[in-house]
């Protein structure tokens, strides 16, 4: 399996990192760090009030690249103008009140506020404040805004704030601002094009209480859908049980058993152009589901179930599909050997019939739930055609680059 991370958009790209002063600071590094191993050329403006958090060598040492802070630094290159005018993305983490409040009134009084004003780049914001901050009435304005401008927020999320107090206003991790860089770094190679993409895992009830079950969390799904609508498609995501929050600006059908699954999938593919089957679904189910909860004091020491199987919605859908359409199956494996790996989804998608079939290995402690993924792509013929580590938005894309058109490339 591969074990290389790589960009999902198409190349290095000159990326402005704004630091501003919130103690959410230090979460910058890990941003700097993630788009320099990306293979990024990351340029980083840090405000006065943010070197009183992250120290000046530190972001040079992680950024590779001087820090810029003084307005006045460098006029003879206009290095207020400059900077912006060459980025192709700028991220601010922490943007913290003040700094969102003078993004939405257009103020420019220092070298971060001129490079934004200057630069046509798409702008991605990590908001980090106290909880009673954000929810005041000027902030919500503010990011309303800024976000009709076109501005990404990223967050914030909940929990553990400065001190003792917890709540709504803490960043954003960085894998999630990282991810939505890269999105805002996508091309938009996938316009005109309508992808179903299904998500999660399966549940098929035992009784009203329990369920068999797996434990797909539906991220690497979400990934694909938000990467699929960054690129210009239109997305409908069918989430199954899904553990993470659907991406915004995708319709969304939400279903619970295989049963729910097939029949969503049946009436959303023929107005697709690509399904990609992500979700992970149970292949059994069991052949009664009890009324009332199973009680133990009923059953004695052991408990049989009687499991029949469910429809292979795969196999059904790559049967069926339009000469036109494009099917991408999903297999998880537990092999620990990559040849043998391979010979599975060789196998499978021998069956299954699908276009491509992407197979990554899970385990106790892979696979599912993680923010990473590691998989390869099959092609009907069985030949490698594609392989991507690193995070889920990272490997979406990668995947994603195979359905874009040769007139398109």
């Amino acid at each position: 399996m591969s074990s290389s991370r790589t960009d999902p958009t198409g190349g290095a790209r000159t990326i402005v990192v704004g630091v501003t002063g919130g103690i959410a600071a230090y979460k910058a590094v890990s941003v700097i760090r993630s788009l320099v191993l990306l293979g990024h050329d990351v340029s980083v403006i840090a405000t006065e009030a943010a070197l009183r958090f992250v120290g000046k060598p530190t972001l040079e040492a992680i950024s590779r690249n001087p820090v810029n802070v003084d307005l006045y630094e460098g006029v003879s290159e206009v290095r207020h103008v400059s900077i912006g005018q060459s980025a192709d993305v700028i991220v601010i983490a922490p943007a913290t009140a003040n700094t969102i409040a003078k993004l939405a009134a257009g103020i420019a009084d220092d070298l971060l506020g001129n490079t934004v004003l200057a630069s046509t780049a798409p702008v991605v914001l990590a908001p980090a404040m106290h909880t009673e901050m954000w929810g005041n009435a000027a902030t919500v304005a503010n990011v309303a805004r800024l976000r009709e401008r076109g501005m990404t927020i990223v967050g914030p999320g909940v929990g553990q704030l400065t001190g003792s107090d917890s709540g709504a206003g803490r960043m954003s991790e960085p894998d999630e601002i990282v991810a939505a860089v890269l999105l805002a770094l996508a091309p938009r190679d996938l316009e005109g094009r309508r992808i179903l993409v299904t998500a999660g895992g399966t549940r098929e009830a035992l009784d009203p209480v329990r369920f068999l079950g797996n434990r797909s969390s539906g991220r690497q799904g979400v990934a694909l859908a938000a990467a699929a609508a960054a690129r210009g498609a239109t997305v409908t995501l069918i989430g199954a049980n899904l553990e993470v929050a659907p991406p915004p600006g995708v319709q969304t059908v939400e279903v619970v058993s295989t049963a729910d699954l097939a029949e969503a999938v049946n009436e959303q593919a023929p107005g697709h152009d690509t399904v990609i089957m992500t979700a992970a679904v149970a292949d059994y189910r069991p052949r009664f589901v009890a009324e009332g909860k199973i009680k133990k004091e009923d059953q004695g020491e052991s408990l049989t179930l009687d499991l029949v199987r469910n429809p292979d919605i795969l196999s059904d859908l790559a049967a069926s599909k339009r000469p036109d359409q494009i099917i991408v199956g999903f297999g998880a494996e537990t092999e620990s050997d990559d040849e043998a790996l391979l010979a599975l989804a060789r196998a499978k998608i021998a069956r299954k019939g699908s276009d491509y079939l992407v197979v990554n290995r899970v385990g106790w402690t892979s696979g599912f739930s993680l923010p990473d993924n590691d998989v390869v792509v099959v092609d009907s013929a069985g030949d490698i055609v594609k392989t991507a580590a690193g995070s889920k938005s990272t490997v979406a894309h990668r995947i994603l680059d195979l359905l874009v058109r040769p007139t398109s490339q």
